[in-house]
């Protein structure tokens, strides 16, 4: 796949705002032909507008489906189908988590969490990733982060999530090894979006912006890399350096040193505030 994307498909998934805005923008900006998969219609239509009107090339294609219900999954590849869609690149974006002490957070939206993280992603990655695999070419990547290498305490679930998505997509990306399908885990740290709307949780002062973000993850890919911590030259060292204490400390000693950090970031204080 050339670095510019030209002659591409990609379906970038929670693509209305954030980080996946920031894919789908990017990517049409390096000619792909971009699927925008979310639950927000009208956000999609509008990024689809854009992209039209400001960007030469193939323009963008919506589809409306929620990947955290159970037959989600289902009906977005039952639709991929019957609209001749064929995806060359995937990029398993949209994701979701919580913040505070497990305990006392609520517990739909941590299973929902883990629904859209792990099971809306699997499908994808399991489907997607088979017709890939049958054509000899094309790639995916999936969006974990610097969560993924350490328990999370006051972060339980969503750092459980993103663990499990680092571990599969090192599994798939040997098990594809050679046969011209290239798998790829981003890990990102803080990222300037909307992640703790709705909580009294706030993103770390030196978060990513998500145009950063997405633009170092598809260089990294173009590049066939194993792996991508994108991000600002200074965040990505970071982001590096964070996940070493895993590798070298026992997994006690790391989950109580983010356990401090966490309250240090007051996570164990995080409430709904609407």
């Amino acid at each position: 796949m050339a670095e510019d994307y030209r002659g591409s498909t990609a379906l970038v998934t929670g693509a209305s705002k954030g980080l996946g805005r920031a894919y789908a923008l990017e990517l049409a900006r390096r000619g792909a032909r971009v699927i925008l998969l979310a639950r927000s219609e009208s956000e999609l239509w509008d990024l689809a507008t854009h992209i039209r009107e400001r960007h030469d090339g193939p323009g963008a294609e919506v589809l409306v489906g929620d990947l955290a219900a159970p037959d989600g999954p289902d009906r977005i590849l039952r639709e991929l189908r019957e609209r001749g869609l064929s995806v060359d690149l995937l990029v398993n974006n949209a994701g979701m988590g919580s913040a505070g002490p497990f305990l006392s957070r609520p517990l739909e939206p941590q299973l929902r969490s883990v629904g859209l993280n792990v099971s809306g992603l699997l499908a994808l990655t399991h489907a997607i990733g088979s017709e890939l695999a049958a054509r000899g070419s094309g790639g995916i990547i999936n969006v974990a982060s610097t969560a993924a290498f350490q328990p999370m305490p006051y972060q339980a679930s969503y750092g459980a999530t993103k663990a499990f998505v680092l571990s599969l997509t090192e599994a798939l990306a040997e098990e594809l090894r050679g046969t011209g399908v290239h798998v790829m885990a981003a890990h990102p740290g803080p990222i300037a979006t909307g992640f703790f709307d709705g909580t009294s949780a706030t993103i770390h002062p030196i978060a990513d912006t998500p145009a950063t973000v997405a633009a170092r993850t598809l260089d990294d890919f173009a590049r066939r890399r194993a792996v991508s911590y994108p991000g600002r030259a200074l965040t990505r060292t970071v982001n590096r350096i964070l996940t070493w204490p895993s590798r070298l400390l026992p997994r006690t000693a790391v989950t109580r040193l983010m356990g401090a950090f966490n309250r240090k970031l007051r996570m164990h204080e995080v409430v709904d505030v609407s």
